[in-house]
């Protein structure tokens, strides 16, 4: 029996890279995991990985970005499962270059899915996760943790939409923090600060094949 048994986690961007192995070790600490990505199709290896875990997994396919496709999933996640306890807003993109080159849409598009999908998320599962009661009656909340970058403290000449996005990231984690901690929530960040993430690998060298082998939560 793992820490986390009983408990009900969602991870988005969950097909690969950081959120597969968020998703993986939560498994293994006893939690069902809900795994999210674009497609659900996708999700097949990670769905297997949790499986292997000793876990259940469900795979869902989701727009992080839409807010009936975001609200829907929670309540497929919940309709399975009948709680979430842990959420973990992994999902993200880069089209960063230059800011003189850099269009609306590809700034449009990180915004979208980096910071609105966070927020989307952490929206829908808040309710949720203030019902969720312990044993004896008390309010037992949730843990909500949102995955950012360390380019919101760093600068460089080609991470305008990407250092924005992890700024305002973190001001919205301080803001949960004071707003969703009232509620018996617990909201939190990491900074991956260039961590072997298929985004980072993939930005800064492009022309190389990368595997990413682990991540501790």
């Amino acid at each position: 029996m793992g820490s986390l048994n009983g408990k009900v986690a969602i991870v988005t961007g969950a097909a690969r890279g950081i959120g597969q192995k968020i998703a993986v070790k939560l498994a293994s600490e006893g939690a069902k995991v809900a795994v999210i990505d674009l497609n659900a199709e996708w999700c097949a290896e990670t769905v297997a990985a949790v499986a292997a875990a000793g876990s259940e997994a469900l795979a869902l396919g989701c727009n992080v970005a839409v807010s009936q496709e975001v609200d829907g999933c929670v309540k497929e996640v919940i309709a399975k499962f009948g709680r979430v306890d842990i959420m973990v807003n992994n999902a993200g993109i880069t089209k960063d270059g230059l800011l003189m080159r850099m269009s609306d849409d590809d700034w449009d598009a990180v915004i979208n899915v980096n910071l609105k999908g966070t927020f989307l998320f952490t929206r829908a599962v808040a309710r949720p996760m203030m019902k969720n009661k312990a044993e004896d009656g008390s309010q037992l909340g949730g843990t909500i943790i949102n995955l950012g970058l360390i380019n919101g403290n760093v600068s460089g000449s080609c991470c305008g939409s990407f250092a924005s996005h992890a700024a305002s990231s973190q001001a919205m984690i301080i803001n949960c923090f004071s707003t969703l901690t009232l509620n018996c929530s617990r909201t939190g960040g990491i900074a991956d600060n260039f961590i072997g993430s298929i985004i980072n690998c993939l930005y800064y060298h492009p022309t190389q094949s990368y595997a990413v082998v682990g991540y501790h939560v």
